[in-house]
């Protein structure tokens, strides 16, 4: 769909040290965000992720105007949220598509009487309603109603309705935690054509790190109001540096279930004199080499794979494997110094 030119050189969403306090006079004050700052360039894929009721879906509705805030800095491409003039709040909320978990479809319009919604004329709905519905595979159900389509079918509709004024930025929060995992690889799919074809910049709330691996290049880990790490997905995933992040990352592996096996000394990880079990993981992207059959060349070693967990992330590979090495002392040595060298992490699980 068109779209104005976007300056590249002023960042999309600018965050910087906003705090958020919901005032009660019967709980008291509750502070949902304290001292965020965050900076999303245009094109990111920005993922910001967090537990329940870490203040994920607040900061997005700062973003958009929906919640105001107590202090710091909102700036959506270069304008100051807070204070924003009600006409303008308006047009920033039509700059700035936005779908959420459940929807929010009305049951009574059509899916292109939906799609439609935030167009005034009549002439735009006909002409970009069905462009839009090309956009996100439903141009052959124009007609049905929210009631006879899927859970992945009524996403389409929201993000096609979210779309309709040409947005530059694209709010999602929390928009494939009602779906099955199926249809959330075909959404979050649907998100990345979106994203590469028109340009636009996408925010993406969730509390599923899988999530960000799938699509996001950067993230920011959100815990109780409070980002406690953020960076380039594949840094943040190879080197997680706060327990809540590295609690995120080991629900994407399986690696972790090495531990569980030698808890268990089950037979897979049971060793012989001369055999050691060693986790290797990818920590930098510089990486291309057949490191498992080199060290097994190079060093005279027999490498048996137990386990494996190696996605591709910002095109590098990312993961690592869990195997056993048999050879002689001075041979197992030499290998891992081999693999050191070539930037792969080594944690020796038992020998």
């Amino acid at each position: 769909m068109e779209r104005e030119h976007v300056d590249t050189r002023i960042p999309a969403v600018e965050i910087s040290h906003l705090t958020k306090i919901y005032h009660s006079d019967d709980e008291g004050n509750k502070t949902a965000l304290s001292d965020i700052s965050l900076t999303v360039q245009p094109g990111d894929i920005y993922g910001i992720i967090g537990l329940s009721g870490a203040g994920k879906s607040t900061l997005v509705r700062c973003i958009n105007g929906l919640e105001g805030y107590d202090s710091g800095s909102v700036k959506v491409r270069g304008r100051e949220v807070k204070g924003l003039a009600p006409r303008d709040l308006r047009a920033l909320r039509q700059e700035t598509g936005m779908i959420f978990q459940h929807f929010n479809l009305m049951p009574s319009r059509t899916v292109a009487g939906n799609v439609g919604l935030p167009l005034r004329s009549r002439s735009d709905r006909r002409s970009r309603v069905p462009r839009l519905l090309d956009l996100v595979g439903l141009e052959d159900l124009a007609d049905r109603y929210p009631s006879e389509l899927s859970g992945g079918q009524q996403q389409r509709v929201a993000i096609a309705r979210a779309l309709a004024n040409s947005p530059d930025i694209l709010l999602s929060d929390e928009a494939t935690s009602a779906l099955d995992p199926t249809t959330t690889k075909s959404i979050l799919q649907l998100l990345r054509d979106l994203h590469d074809r028109l340009g636009i910049t996408i925010v993406l709330i969730t509390h599923e790190m899988s999530v960000v691996r799938q699509i996001c290049n950067k993230i920011a880990v959100i815990d109780h109001g409070t980002i406690v790490e953020r960076g380039r997905v594949f840094d943040v995933f190879a080197n997680p540096q706060a327990s809540l992040t590295r609690s995120f990352v080991s629900t994407t592996s399986n690696l972790d279930k090495v531990n569980d096996l030698i808890q268990q000394d089950s037979p897979l990880v049971r060793l012989e004199p001369g055999q050691m079990l060693l986790r290797m993981s990818y920590v930098t992207k510089e990486v291309s080499e057949a490191l498992v059959s080199r060290i097994s060349r190079i060093y005279d070693l027999d490498v048996n794979i137990i386990f494996g967990d190696i996605d591709v992330v910002e095109g590098a590979p990312l993961g690592g494997l869990v195997v056993r090495l048999s050879g002689r002392a001075d041979q197992i040595a030499g290998a891992l110094d081999y693999l050191r060298e070539r930037h792969i992490g080594i944690e020796v699980l038992k020998s």
